[in-house]
């Protein structure tokens, strides 16, 4: 009995002190308020010093903001030099709210907006430990997608459209259609058009051009095109116009580990909804990248993904989200291949990263593990290495750094050596990927894209009219260079209705397994799979117009069985692949006990594969 009184005791005192610890700062107190035009980015910096001043790392911190809206400007926010994954690598950015060098820290929006002005990256978390942001939204007054209606159509005079209210815009003196915002300016290129009741991408429309020169004012916010022509633009449809500029996320997160966020609302932002690179353990709940509301007068979310996580490791975790309107996935996990350049010895290389939008961060550190894979055929080439030491070759920093020089543990083999096509993977920074209980909507291009050779699980989701793919597995070492090979995939208990509305890339069916393989005919090993149920695809149901469910390239490994396939007349089918399962390089497949539901009766279905071997 006294053994007891005496452990009792302990564990009070222990939680005594655990919440004597407990650091909570309210940011009304601190002289950030909401509902005024105060500039809140100078003041949050100056909050953010404060608590790092005043708190130690053990300190777990709460700062939390008194509901309202807060505005976030250009002018006083701190600028900084992010090198950002799948972006533009325009420098510096101007950032809202940035968190660097954080342990322990909770951001408690409790349900805020912030609202940002100009053109900036609205938050960053970078370098830091075991921090939760969560409830609030983010959002900008003036998006950098310009949103019209189309008002008539005419062969002869071309399209009359009307912009939507809070699109500011001039005719420029080369006739051209320009939005403008505080310190920027929109020529947009293309656009996608939306059904106005339902919101949905228009059937058969997929990227449409822009309304081109020769543009003229009738009247103020209506403006005739000439040469604008597409029948299929009718009156009433909802065209975004933008430009493929993308030059921060809303969330932008590097070198953490254990980030929750939770209950977040990204409404726009002008590259994608949350970047994650070089991270670890991210868990999403309730994160979404969404209209507000069904009354939202927009038809549109981000210029590109809605969450995308490059090089990270660990566990990703996202659930219960909703995904719409956006310009690209719901979500796209991948590492990057850096292309080999030139072989210095037998242990040491000079390799670049390739793509654009994906360069100046770090790739690996020593004791990575490695892979090489040949860029023609995507097959492995030699055995796996492991880094001794991993520098920059063309930069004193990594921070902006193209090219590194790498050192192997292991010789390497003879023909990893820059004059033949060759990346290298990188197989320490690849996560294990649970995605479930989702909906994903009204969206252009595709649904998900998983590229990891970790276990992948994707369950439980509403795929709405994604318009292309709802699900990809890719890999590239020829255009984009994203990694990598898929081992361990369960797509289980999802719903599809009505993928492929669009043609995009990549969207040969409703679930599309489609690495990059310029040199197909000459590949003799497979690049996703490698044991017999490397992916199983099951218990799921596809509601659908047209005919195409799978299609897979160079996959050993894949179950397709217990699905049920609802067949309905709500759009004309029209998609070039007019087999359910069409396979390019596909060995041990086993397809079984799917069904079609015909007025509830479950029919065994019937198929033939086409181009298997």
């Amino acid at each position: 009995m006294k053994t007891r009184k005496i452990t009792l005791l302990f564990f009070l005192l222990l939680s005594f002190s655990t919440t004597q610890s407990q650091q909570v700062y309210d940011t009304f107190s601190m002289g950030l308020k909401p509902g005024s035009n105060q500039n809140a980015a100078p003041v949050f910096e100056q909050i953010l010093n404060q608590i790092k001043s005043e708190c130690n790392d053990t300190d777990p911190i709460t700062l939390r903001l008194s509901p309202g809206k807060y505005h976030f400007y250009e002018e006083g926010a701190i600028s900084k030099e992010y090198y950002i994954s799948n972006h533009d690598q325009t420098q510096p950015k101007k950032v809202g709210i940035a968190i660097e060098g954080f342990k322990n820290l909770t951001i408690d929006g409790q349900g805020s907006d912030f609202f940002f002005h100009g053109r900036m990256l609205p938050i960053s978390l970078i370098s830091s430990e075991n921090c939760t942001l969560k409830n609030f939204n983010i959002d900008f007054p003036k998006p950098h997608i310009l949103q019209v209606e189309i008002i008539e159509n005419s062969n002869e005079k071309g399209i009359t459209f009307k912009t939507a209210p809070w699109v500011d815009y001039r005719i420029t003196n080369d006739s051209i259609f320009e939005g403008y915002g505080d310190g920027w300016t929109c020529r947009p290129m293309v656009g996608i058009a939306f059904e106005k009741e339902t919101k949905r991408l228009v059937y058969n429309t997929s990227d449409i051009s822009g309304p081109g020169k020769g543009l003229y004012e009738i009247s103020p916010q209506i403006i005739q095109a000439p040469n604008w022509k597409n029948e299929r633009l009718i009156p009433g449809t909802i065209v975004a116009l933008r430009t493929y500029f993308r030059p921060a996320p809303g969330i932008f997160m590097s070198h953490n580990t254990n980030t929750d966020l939770l209950n977040i609302n990204v409404h726009y932002a002008e590259g994608m909804g949350l970047l994650a690179q070089m991270c670890e353990n991210i868990n999403l709940d309730g994160f979404n990248v969404s209209l507000r509301g069904e009354d939202d007068q927009r038809y549109f979310t981000t210029q590109a993904d809605a969450t995308h996580f490059s090089s990270c490791k660990g566990k990703i975790n996202s659930v219960n989200g909703l995904y719409e309107g956006m310009m690209d996935d719901a979500i796209n996990v991948h590492g990057t291949y850096l292309k080999v350049m030139k072989r210095i010895d037998n242990h040491t290389l000079i390799a670049r990263y390739m793509h654009d939008q994906a360069w100046g961060f770090d790739w690996g550190y020593e004791g990575n593990d490695v892979q090489f894979v040949l860029s023609e055929t995507m097959e492995i080439t030699g055995k796996p290495n492991k880094i001794v030491s991993i520098r920059p070759s063309d930069k004193e920093t990594v921070n902006g750094a193209r090219e590194f020089e790498i050192k192997f543990k292991n010789a390497l083999e003879t023909n990893i050596n820059g004059e033949i096509k060759c990346g290298i993977e990188n197989l320490t920074w690849t996560p294990e990927v649970y995605f479930a209980s989702n909906i994903i909507r009204n969206n252009r291009a595709r649904g998900t894209l998983f590229s990891t050779p970790k276990k992948t699980v994707v369950e439980n989701n509403l795929f709405d009219h994604t318009s292309g793919t709802a699900i990809l597995l890719c890999g590239d070492c020829n255009g984009w260079f994203e990694t990598g090979a898929c081992r361990n995939v369960v797509i289980r208990n999802n719903h599809f209705v009505n993928a492929l509305t669009n043609m995009f890339q990549f969207t040969n069916a409703v679930i599309s397994i489609y690495p990059e393989i310029p040199n197909l005919d000459g590949q003799k090993k497979y690049f996703h799979g490698g044991k017999h149920n490397s992916i199983i695809i099951e218990n799921n149901e596809f509601e659908t117009f047209d005919e195409p469910l799978l299609y897979a390239k160079s996959v050993d490994g894949l179950i397709f069985r217990n699905n049920i396939i609802k067949r309905n007349h709500d759009y004309p089918a029209f998609h070039w692949n007019q087999s359910p399962f069409l396979f390019e390089r596909a060995k041990n497949v086993i397809i079984k006990n799917n069904f079609i539901d015909e007025n509830s009766q479950l029919i065994p279905l019937k198929f033939k594969i086409e181009k298997s071997q």
